[in-house]
């Protein structure tokens, strides 16, 4: 027999257990492959499960591993996965504890790519209306790497098309882990200068690693919050950053950027000026004659040189508007005459006379029609009262008792109606049609 300080306790069980999942060198570190199920995005640590098409494993991962993934998991995500596998003693689920994961058949990078360019087409940020480029910028900010060909293909073109642009570089870091908060500095002290007519932002190519720091959603809300235009030269041609989409204009090459600050050449600017001052000459001269025409034509005008004539026509209409108004007040005059007449006639003594003669017959014939529709009323009700006397009176037991029919209660007053309900010696009450008999049952006997 087993004594009872020999039984485990559920808890000390699961710490045995846990523990072995622990110290076990194959479980330290698990490579698994699976869909994600049940994934809700939490503030803190992630809890979902892996699944195939035979098996389900719950899932942790903590906040510090979650926060370095470059995608967001979702549900049916095909995910590899490296983690250890443990035990939560409270439950006595095991589960894998992943410490790295990252999508299936696609790379991390692109995946989070994908889903950030997704999350900022639906919020509108690639739709806003762009804004217009400078047609001759004073000055132009450039935000590139200091020791790239970036800026010497930028100053290059500025110099060589329009030598008046000011290019002032703003240095920062386009590659690495530090290279987004560089970019995002520098972007926001240009935005705090607010004195530059365009900004240019770019590196030179490279692989989705290399700029990645140009697909950051920090850097792209930056973009934005510029109030000048931006022109976005990231990579090659075949290259799309988010970068590229959130900026007003996108150059494939850092020397295509500088050409769309910049007129073509400064002699093609003079000459474009130089035109732009004879059209504007021109338009003036023929606004002035115009004007001039009109003048005259205003000079010459019957308003100025016979005055008189703009009242001629207002007079005519005031004369017979006035002769309208006479004739109207007659009419109305007429009319009223004649309907005071009307009524002098029916308030005259005569009329007034008849009116109370047939008003008082009026009154005389209603009278003995309502007296013959009482007469005739009460005599109906009369009659249906009589009728409904006769007919309960027909109904009454006592009418029935004076026929000669009796009934028979016991001394409760309980009706007997079968022979059944008698016996010998039994006292019974006959009910009559003046009273009532008490008798006592001598026998009884059933008709057969």
């Amino acid at each position: 027999m087993v004594e009872a300080s020999e039984y485990l306790s559920v808890s000390d069980l699961s710490q045995y257990l846990k523990r072995k999942f622990d110290l076990d060198p194959y479980l330290a570190k698990v490579y698994l492959t699976g869909e994600v199920s049940n994934f809700r995005l939490r503030p803190g640590h992630q809890y979902f499960s892996l699944k195939d098409d035979h098996a389900k494993i719950k899932a942790v991962m903590f906040k510090s591993a979650f926060d370095k993934l470059k995608f967001r998991p979702e549900e049916g995500m095909k995910v590899l996965v490296v983690g250890r596998v443990t035990m939560y003693e409270a439950s006595g689920d095991y589960q894998i504890v992943i410490e790295h994961m990252e999508p299936d058949g696609v790379g991390a990078l692109y995946q989070a790519y994908e889903q950030l360019k997704q999350k900022l087409q639906q919020q509108g940020w690639f739709d806003r209306p762009k804004r217009p480029l400078p047609r001759f910028a004073k000055r132009v900010a450039v935000v590139t790497s200091p020791s790239g060909a970036v800026i010497q293909d930028i100053m290059t073109t500025v110099a060589r098309r329009y030598p008046l642009t000011q290019i002032v570089l703003y240095p920062a870091v386009v590659q690495g882990d530090q290279a987004a908060d560089s970019l995002v500095t520098q972007l926001q002290r240009i935005r705090a200068r607010a004195d530059f007519d365009a900004v240019i932002i770019g590196r030179g190519g490279g692989s989705i690693e290399d700029l990645w720091p140009f697909n950051e959603e920090r850097v792209a809300k930056a973009m934005l919050d510029l109030p000048m235009p931006i022109v976005s030269s990231v990579g090659h041609e075949t290259d799309t950053t988010i970068a590229d989409y959130v900026a007003d204009a996108r150059a494939a090459t850092p020397t295509a950027a500088a050409e769309l600050v910049t007129p073509v050449t400064l002699v093609d600017t003079l000459n474009f000026i130089q035109q732009s001052q004879t059209r504007m000459s021109t338009a003036m001269t023929n606004r002035i004659r115009a004007q001039q025409e009109r003048l005259n034509r205003m000079t010459n005008s019957v308003v100025l040189t016979q005055p008189q004539r703009l009242y001629e026509q207002y007079a005519q209409n005031v004369d017979q508007l006035r002769v309208r108004l006479g004739n109207a007040m007659l009419q109305q005059l007429s009319q009223q005459q004649h309907r005071v007449g009307l009524a002098q006639q029916r308030l005259s003594p005569t009329q007034l006379r008849q009116q109370v003669v047939l008003l008082r017959q009026q009154v005389q014939t209603a009278s003995a029609r309502l007296t013959r529709s009482m007469q005739t009323q009460l005599a109906t009700t009369k009659k249906q009262v009589q009728t409904t006397i006769e007919a309960l009176d027909y109904l009454s037991p006592l009418k029935i008792l004076s026929r000669g029919y009796t009934y028979v209660t016991d001394e409760s007053d309980h009706m007997l109606k079968r022979v059944a309900d008698l016996h010998p010696k039994q006292t019974a009450v006959i009910h009559l049609t003046d009273g009532t008999a008490t008798v006592t049952v001598k026998e009884t006997k059933t008709d057969e």
